[in-house]
């Protein structure tokens, strides 16, 4: 085996497992707190007991690993090839909450099985659309996805949402000792310190975590030492409305997955995604979201923060990764392994959510100016951001709208960002060769007065 072979900074590197361990574990606690999260709001809207809980939780991280294995190491066209983590999306939160409250859980789970094939198929058409997909429009996504995600890392940093002591000194403290670590082994270190310089941080807040009192060890001596997933425990129920709102959500996902997959090829080999690693994400974002219907929790996607890792790090391997979905199983597997990153303080994770929320921001950025940012580009971008963030950081504006449509189209407004862009591309004339030369002139004529 070559030098190149090893190197975790090639795709199909195969690096020590001791250096793949840490990378892959570094990939794992940056979502596992953001992958349970969904099943547990869902969870408590049904007043399910405790014990369900523990077991819901335990089916998540369990389909997430599987689902992440089934993105790095395809099975035939499904899949990426590429260091994709996969998770429970928040995007399904109220769709999923809305459907629970009408049909129970075997509702939510009937939609969500015969969405993931829907969204299969977008993905085997993928290739067609791609041309409706171009750098300014998954730039634009990915950008949004970036500012979007920006107030749930800073909610994290202090102390995570419905905390009594919510924006505490001590929280604060928590999460900065986290950012100034993360930020030290980055840029003052060299080698695995430098590439994993994000466990470093959450390990050091975690250590320093314990004698601030913010972590109580009792729920690892409650739960069990070994439980296997049951599938299809709840069983399945099929709606015509719960499955027609599923299915624009998952179209909705797709765009996501198209702007994390673009992300992740520009952060981490500066070049735009494939034909084949779009069509492959996509379709086993699908599959691996059937996958989890049939183990009893909502779909699964692709997620963001992972793509911020590779773009800090630019650690583009996937054999890492993969050995993060091991543990990801394992934890699935053994309660009390899951347990033990369950605890991790959310200002924690919130100390290094910052850095990588930004990096999506920054990747979508690297995308949106390949090409020059002016005239049709610089509309798209301008409306896009403008209407969806802006929506998204005052929902109350759409308060006269049904709740169908504040479902979708509020929250974060990466929907509204990514359909706007999208409508734009197709709308909107190419600019003329003089547009485009016009601005030039106009610059270097300032510059030589």
């Amino acid at each position: 085996m070559n030098e190149n072979n090893k190197s975790v900074y090639e795709l199909d590197g195969i690096p020590p497992f001791s250096s793949a361990a840490i990378l892959g574990l570094q990939h794992i606690l940056a979502m596992f707190a953001g992958n349970v999260a969904p099943l547990i709001i869902v969870a408590n809207a049904m007043g399910l007991p405790m014990e369900q809980k523990t077991f819901l939780i335990q089916c998540c991280m369990f389909m997430a690993g599987v689902a992440t294995l089934i993105q790095t190491y395809p099975i035939g066209p499904i899949g990426a090839r590429l260091p994709i983590v996969m998770g429970t999306s928040f995007g399904f939160l109220p769709a999923a909450i809305s459907i629970s409250a009408k049909y129970g859980l075997a509702g939510v789970l009937g939609a969500s099985f015969v969405g993931g094939f829907f969204e299969m198929i977008i993905g085997a058409f993928l290739r067609p659309l791609r041309k409706f997909f171009p750098p300014v429009v998954t730039g634009t996504v990915l950008l949004s996805i970036g500012l979007s995600l920006l107030p749930v890392g800073i909610k994290y940093f202090a102390g995570g949402v419905g905390a009594k002591d919510f924006g505490s000194p001590s929280n604060l403290l928590l999460g900065s000792i986290v950012l100034i670590t993360v930020l030290f082994f980055k840029q003052f270190t060299r080698g695995i310190t430098s590439m994993s310089s994000i466990l470093i941080g959450l390990i050091v807040g975690y250590i320093v975590a314990i004698p601030m009192g913010k972590i109580d060890f009792s729920p690892i001596a409650n739960a069990k030492l070994i439980s296997f997933p049951t599938p299809l425990k709840y069983g399945m129920t099929f709606h015509l409305d719960a499955i027609l709102a599923m299915l624009l959500m998952y179209v909705l996902t797709a765009v996501e997955t198209v702007g994390d997959i673009s992300g992740i090829t520009m952060g981490g080999a500066n070049r735009e995604a494939t034909d084949k690693e779009l069509s492959g994400g996509v379709m086993a974002d699908g599959f691996g979201s059937a996958l989890a219907a049939l183990f009893n929790v909502l779909p699964n996607t692709s997620f963001s923060q992972n793509v911020g890792i590779v773009a800090l790090t630019g650690i583009m391997n996937r054999f890492t990764v993969a050995v993060g979905a091991m543990f990801l199983i394992v934890a699935g597997l053994f309660p009390k392994a899951g347990a033990l990153v369950a605890l991790m303080p959310q200002s924690v994770l919130g100390g290094a959510s910052i850095v990588m929320f930004s990096m999506i921001a920054i990747s979508g950025i690297n995308l949106i100016t390949k090409e020059p940012l002016q005239g049709r580009n610089s509309i798209i971008v301008a409306v896009a951001i403008g209407l969806g963030f802006g929506l998204g950081s005052v929902p109350e504006a759409i308060a006269y709208f049904p709740e169908s449509v504040k479902m979708i189209f509020g929250g974060s407004g990466m929907v509204v960002t990514g359909t706007i862009a999208l409508l734009l591309n197709i709308i909107l004339p190419e600019d003329s060769e003089e547009e485009l030369v016009q601005p030039k002139v106009n610059l270097v004529a300032k510059a030589q007065s």
